[in-house]
């Protein structure tokens, strides 16, 4: 048997077979070998809210609501309510809307000021539109209080930062409702992607209660800005200090495969998409109940629900919490809370992705520019590899040069595959050549080279960032295909300096796959492709320094 041949099959069949997995992801279909995205943990398995917590479509109140949303539990005759109004805010940071039904979070663009080349980055998180709906909402549980669906008042004050100042607060306060009055604060900080939430929550009647504070995060499963043919996470995710991070897709929750732990006292709660995140995160070493689900046909939801113990008549309870809204940056979100930097998913490569991107940000923090900082770390990657990668073209120079005599012995024996086999087993031994040795040393680079696609494709700082001349932003595709072309280039290069198949059909097959491949490079972000260009190049530069010495060794041995 012909193993070289056997292996170039495998691969060429393996390709075909993730460029159709790619496919099938990019147009929302499931994986074939990603199917759920949950990590197996011993939780609780898709726990649903208790008695009287926002359940499930039958509980919901009108479709009119902000968003559909829970509803609290039913009334007697309520006095008519003010009519809700949409309060606007801005920071350096943030353009958003508060809708004072609920005092809910109902819009929330994140502004970037441009800086030298880089164009405006403008990213809506929250919205709730016709088409989307994707919110942050609170209310109280456990009695007729108030909740997401009453009309808060607005209290006067300032409406977005000003002179010097570093922070301001917008208060909304609630009807009472079952003798409970709550008043719902927001804090904005300057250059800060997180807001503070306080809730006062008071008892203005005459028995004592016992609320429950509820926080979610609502959101439809509408896709995100994402580049062609990659498939990036977006879903609820949960962590705590136990079971660490987990994350759920629409589709496990619309299947009840969502794995999650359900009661902890730490941690947090997210919706996670492409480049950017939200999260809650309440005061730690304070018992919560999570919830995920989907309701509403439409909706899905990630939340908490947090017991606020008795409150006697005339008292007054105090709650804080954080809002996160913002970029996947890892160095920030390590900063925020523990874990959060996990948002930003590298999958399975994470061990290694992590350090990959460290040392992106260091020599970045040096040069000052992304894409320079992707050429130089690839060239830094290849320096380290070049003594396998020098093992895999000489290698490869062997077999080359012994392909006129493995030509040879097929002829000889193509009736007789068996003898023919045997032949070349023999050539190999006598030759000191190991078919596999080209292979080896490349399979154990592929890791390092996976884990540090997903880093350009995960990493926000990519967004809006230019390199030189044409390439204006790195997150997106090449507005002219340069660089792809000069991707389809190199590929060709490189099988061109690789042996020739003996096998007609097989050489075609070989001459075809740069094509084949080099089509998806043409919807790749800029910044994915730039780093496989000089990743070739550098690739072709050391194959044929090799193959070129090699071939004056074997001229001189000749010669003496």
């Amino acid at each position: 048997m012909d193993i070289k041949r056997t292996v170039l099959w495998v691969i060429f069949f393996m390709s075909a077979v993730m460029l159709y997995d790619n496919w099938q992801r990019d147009h929302g279909r499931q994986s074939m070998f990603f199917p759920s995205a949950t990590q197996t943990q011993t939780a609780t398995t898709g726990a649903k809210p208790e008695s009287g917590a926002p359940a499930n479509a039958s509980d919901l109140p009108s479709a009119t609501t902000a968003g559909a949303t829970p509803a609290a539990p039913a009334t007697s005759a309520q006095p008519a309510e003010a009519a809700a109004q949409l309060v606007h805010f801005r920071t350096d940071v943030y353009d958003g809307v508060i809708d004072t039904r609920g005092g809910t979070l109902t819009k929330l663009s994140l502004v970037k000021e441009a800086s030298g080349n880089e164009p405006n980055q403008y990213m809506t998180l929250f919205d709730h539109t016709g088409d989307h709906t994707y919110l942050a909402r609170t209310g109280l549980l456990g009695g007729d209080f108030p909740n997401h669906t009453d009309v808060f008042t607005p209290v006067s004050g300032p409406r977005e930062l000003t002179g010097d100042a570093n922070s301001f607060q917008i208060s909304f306060e609630s009807p009472v409702r079952g003798g409970v009055k709550v008043t719902k604060t927001y804090t904005f900080t300057r250059g800060s992607y997180v807001i503070g939430v306080d809730w006062k929550v008071q008892n203005t009647g005459t028995a004592a209660v016992s609320p429950t504070l509820y926080m979610e995060l609502v959101r439809d499963s509408e896709p995100v800005e994402t580049p062609r043919f990659s498939h990036t996470f977006i879903g609820p995710a949960v962590y705590s200090n136990e079971h660490h991070f987990q994350k759920m897709t629409f589709s496990d929750i619309d299947k009840n495969k969502a794995d999650f732990v359900n009661q902890v006292d730490n941690g947090w709660i997210a919706m996670v998409q492409h480049y950017f995140a939200t999260a809650w995160i309440p005061q730690q070493g304070v018992k919560r109940n999570i919830y995920v689900e989907k309701f509403d046909n439409a909706l899905y939801r990630v939340g908490l629900k947090q017991p606020l113990g008795t409150i006697a008549p005339g008292a007054t309870t105090n709650v804080e919490a954080r809002l996160f809204a913002g970029p996947s940056e890892e160095r920030m979100l390590e900063g925020v809370a523990p874990g959060l930097e996990l948002v930003k998913d590298y999958g399975w490569v994470t061990i290694i992705a992590k350090p990959l991107f460290w040392l992106l940000e260091k020599i970045h923090s040096y040069v000052g520019n992304w894409g320079w900082s992707i050429v130089l770390l690839t060239v830094l990657i290849k320096a380290v590899f070049f003594p396998l990668s020098a093992a895999s073209y000489k290698s490869m120079a062997r077999m080359k040069e012994i392909t006129p005599r493995m030509q040879a012995l097929r002829e000889r024996f193509k009736s007789d595959p068996q003898k023919m086999n045997a032949a070349l087993m023999e050539l190999y031994k006598t030759e000191k050549v190991n078919p596999f040795g080209g292979c080896l040393p490349v399979v154990i680079q592929i890791p390092v080279f996976i884990s540090l696609y997903w880093v350009l494709l995960s990493s926000v700082e990519m967004r809006g960032a230019p390199w030189i001349l044409w390439i204006h932003d790195l997150s997106q595709q090449d507005p002219f295909f340069i660089l792809p072309v000069l991707m389809a280039v190199s590929m060709f290069l490189q099988t061109r300096l690789n042996p020739t198949p003996p096998d007609p059909v097989q050489a075609k097959m070989m001459m075809f796959m740069p094509i084949a491949f080099s089509v998806m490079f043409f919807f790749f972000p800029a910044g994915l492709v730039l780093y496989y260009v000089v990743n070739n190049v550098l690739s072709i530069a050391q194959q044929y320094y090799i193959t070129r010495m090699m071939g004056k060794a074997n001229k001189q041995a000749k010669a003496s």
